[in-house]
Parts: C-alpha cells; sequence; structure tokens
C-alpha cells in the first residue's frame, strides 16, 4: 500500500482570529467612494483610513493603541478638494504618508506623535503633474523619497519627494487606465496591469517594457498583479466564466502561468497582499466576507492553497501591518485591518507554536531603512533592502521630520566642488536663512522684553492700589 506523503511546511497549520471588541476601532465613517483600492494604510505607529467628508476629501489618522470608539470630533487631514482614493504610508519614516485624490494632486503628510488638536490641513508639499484623478500611491522599498503615482491620465510619476522634482514620468505606456502598479524587491522594476488587459513589467529608468503578456485572465474584470521575492509574478484576475483566479508568472517565459488557481465565482476584485518573508499571499476581496491564503514555493505545485478565514461581515478594504509591526511573542506572521461600514477590526493571522522562544524561522531579517538616495537610484544603482533583526521586537523610532527642499529650477548651473547625493534631511541651511532666523529671535527677544517691563510696571500700579486702599 503506498502512504501519502504530507507536504512539509511550517506554514500549513496558520490560522486566524479576529481581534476583541475593544480591539477594534469604533465610529469610523469609511469611504464609500467607488474605487479599488483598500482605502486603509497602517504601520507600526498608526492606522490610516479614508473616510466620507463633505465638501473635499479626508483621512483619519489613529495612534494604534487608540481602540475603542472613536470621537466624532476627531481631528482629521484634509486638504484635497476632491475624494482621496488612496494613501500609503512611507516604508522609511512612520510619521509620514501620502495620499492620492481626484482633485489631480499628491499630498505628502507629516503626522505627529501626539494627538492634534484640529484637524491637519497643511501638506508638506503637494505634488502636481497629473491631468485627471489619481489613484495609485507606491513607495520605492530602497530608495529614500522616491515615490510613484498613477493617474487616470494613464501615466504613471515618479517623484522625489524632498525636492517636490519629478524624476520619471512614463506616459507613452499604457493606452488606457492602469488598475495597479507594483515594485519589485530592490525598486528596479514595476509589474503594471491595465484595462487594456496588458501585465507588463517595465524598466522606469530606461522607460522601456521588458516583457509583457496580453490576457493573463480572460474575464473582462480587473486584473492586479505583485512581485514575489524571486522576480516571478502573482496575479489576480477573472476566467471568462467570471470565476475568480490567481496565477503565478515567470517573466522568463509568459506564454503559460507557472500555476494557476480557480477559486469561486464572485464579481469582487482580489487585493493580494504579499509577505516576502514567509512568500504567503492573501486574498481579500472587495464585498467578500472572507481572506484566502497561499504559500508560494520552489517545488510543484508551486502555489498551496493553506486556508481561508471567514467572518461575516463583508469587507470594504484592508490594511496590511509591516512584519516590523508584528508581536513576535505570539508568532504572529501577519495582521489585517479590515475596514466595516462604521469600524475597523484587526485580524490576527498566527503560528501555534509550543515555544516561548523567538521563532527565528518565521522571522528572517526585514528592512525599514533606505539603501540609496533618490539621486543615486536615478543614476542606475540598485540595492537590496537593509535588513533588522527582529529578536528583540521593534520599537518605532521617535518622530522624523521630513524636510523638503525645493530647488530653484531656473538656476541650472552646477553647484562648485565635488557633487554628493544629498538627502532632504541633511541639506545645510543657506547663510542668507541663518542671519533672517537670527534676526528673528533677536526681534522676538526684545518684545519679550519689552512685555515682562510691562508686566512689572502693572504689578507695582497694583501694589500702590491695593497699599492706598489700606
Amino acid at each position: 500500500m503506498s502512504r501519502r506523503v504530507v507536504r512539509q511546511s511550517k506554514f500549513r497549520h496558520v490560522f486566524g482570529q479576529a481581534a476583541k471588541a475593544d480591539q477594534a476601532y469604533e465610529d469610523i465613517r469609511v469611504s464609500k467612494v467607488t474605487w479599488d483600492s483598500s482605502f486603509c494604510a497602517v504601520n507600526p505607529k498608526f492606522l490610516a483610513i479614508i473616510v466620507e467628508a463633505g465638501g473635499g476629501g479626508a483621512f483619519i489618522v489613529l495612534p494604534l493603541a487608540k481602540t475603542g470608539r472613536v470621537d466624532k470630533n476627531y481631528p482629521l487631514v484634509t486638504g484635497h478638494t476632491a475624494p482621496v482614493l488612496d494613501i500609503d504610508w512611507c516604508p522609511h519614516n512612520d510619521n509620514v504618508i501620502a495620499s492620492a485624490s481626484d482633485d489631480t494632486t499628491i499630498m505628502v503628510w507629516q503626522i505627529p506623535d501626539y494627538t492634534p488638536m484640529r484637524n491637519i490641513t497643511e501638506p508638506i508639499i503637494t505634488l502636481e503633474g497629473h491631468s485627471k484623478r489619481v489613484g495609485i500611491l507606491s513607495w520605492h522599498p530602497t530608495a529614500r523619497n522616491v515615490l510613484l503615482s498613477a493617474g487616470g491620465d494613464n501615466v504613471i510619476i515618479i517623484w522625489n519627494v524632498g525636492t517636490g522634482e519629478v524624476l520619471l514620468s512614463l506616459d507613452d505606456i499604457h493606452p488606457d487606465v492602469i488598475h495597479s502598479v507594483c515594485w519589485n524587491s530592490n525598486g528596479s522594476l514595476l509589474a503594471t496591469t491595465c484595462k487594456d488587459k496588458t501585465l507588463r513589467i517595465i524598466d522606469p529608468r530606461k522607460g522601456q517594457v521588458v516583457a509583457e503578456r496580453a490576457r493573463p485572465h480572460e474575464g473582462a474584470r480587473p486584473l492586479r498583479a505583485v512581485f514575489t521575492t524571486d522576480g516571478k509574478l502573482l496575479s489576480t484576475g477573472f476566467s471568462r466564466m467570471s470565476e475568480r483566479q490567481l496565477a503565478l508568472w515567470d517573466p522568463n517565459n509568459f506564454e503559460e502561468p507557472v500555476a494557476l488557481q480557480e477559486m469561486d465565482t464572485s464579481n469582487g476584485v482580489l487585493l493580494p497582499f504579499y509577505d516576502p518573508d514567509s512568500s504567503i499571499v492573501y486574498l481579500c476581496g472587495k464585498g467578500d466576507s472572507s481572506i484566502r491564503y497561499f504559500e508560494i514555493t520552489e517545488e510543484p505545485p508551486f502555489v498551496h492553497y493553506l486556508n481561508t478565514f471567514s467572518s461575516k461581515e463583508p469587507q470594504r478594504g484592508m490594511g496590511f501591518m509591516p512584519k516590523r509591526g508584528l508581536d513576535v511573542s505570539k508568532c504572529e506572521i501577519a495582521r489585517f485591518y479590515k475596514l466595516h461600514e462604521r469600524k475597523c477590526e484587526p485580524i490576527i493571522m498566527t503560528v501555534p507554536r509550543k515555544s516561548d522562544l523567538f521563532q527565528d524561522d518565521l522571522y528572517p531579517d526585514t528592512g525599514p531603512e533606505p539603501a540609496l538616495e533618490a539621486d543615486e537610484w536615478l543614476s542606475g544603482q540598485d540595492a537590496e533592502p537593509v535588513l533588522i533583526s527582529l529578536r528583540d521586537g521593534y520599537v518605532p523610532p521617535k518622530h522624523r521630520e521630513l524636510r523638503v527642499t525645493k530647488r530653484n529650477i531656473l538656476d541650472v548651473r552646477p553647484p562648485p566642488g565635488p557633487r554628493r547625493s544629498q538627502s532632504a534631511s541633511d541639506t545645510p541651511l543657506s547663510q542668507h536663512t541663518l542671519e533672517t532666523l537670527l534676526e528673528e529671535i533677536k526681534a522676538l527677544r526684545e518684545q519679550v522684553q519689552a512685555q515682562e517691563r510691562r508686566i512689572t510696571a502693572l504689578e507695582n500700579m497694583l501694589c500702590e492700589l491695593v497699599d492706598g486702599t489700606d
């Protein structure tokens, strides 16, 4: 008798569990805009959710610890004149978030560690370059201050947020609306899906399509695609019979998928969330009440179904916590933030282990630090992410300010001396600015001294009046 061999995998028993009711975020008016983005972004410090707002676009930013009922007057981040369509936290600075809107602009915001008293209305910088709505944002994984945006004008723009400049504009590649954009692990390539039913791999610095596959899924509904760690592609789409599919592709051979999984029949677009550390892809459909997850491996059949987390309520959107924000002491390998109509509910994925020790096979080193400056990346350099260990848990650093230094585009003379790539945070102040600041400080000191002299005189008058009445 032949004995069936069970596949060895440490992720075969991953299971999901919704957080307790007191760990949810209640009374949040989640946006009703019809747009296929996740509407939620999360990092180890903050949870950001796109919300309903009269007369413009807004999103709310909550410290992770602020669970429970959210006050209806809680300050929002407002500044857009039309609905916000996408938000994305900077992977290298937990206090910086970018927002994209129907008003054609991108705004980059500095979120303070304390709770603000009133709405945040002033972005650090507003990026204007698209002619139609901007629906997709994605920060570069390894280069500092590099942000990608894609708009309804079928254009992808890559910005240097530290200077407000357009680094690259890809405007002749997509003939129709772009549905998704994803960087590979070191940020040298992009994978895009488009309404013309074509999956493309693009070298953004050369402005060239490296490989493409027409109709990777036969159905008419939108596609999504993400890179895996080893450079393969995962795509989600629909069959001709409207069955939802997950396909794994090798860009060196785009003729046939390496693997194809068919699921159920539904209209909801599947949003893929890929974890490069565990090589697990989680599929969350808008309007679904479940999260399916699959492990991607080197050996056939390459895509292995693991399990499905199901709940009663459909999801309006989903946030995916970076690995450094997880609780390693509880063997947590993923955490989602599921949006309902009026609340946000954490969903925790764990791998049960008997030992309380750090499980280094579950938590390989991961990376929050930039490896390159924007100028270095633009000049052709690539670098793998700078990695850190999670053995002692990750403590987010204190508030780090993003400084924006707008360059004078009229003055094209190169600076004297050897050229050094310089980040926005270490740009020196000019002599003129220093003198202005010193003069302002001196004037304020003189005003303070004058006020103190006035206070002393009033106090003396008060004493004389009191002595007179006695």
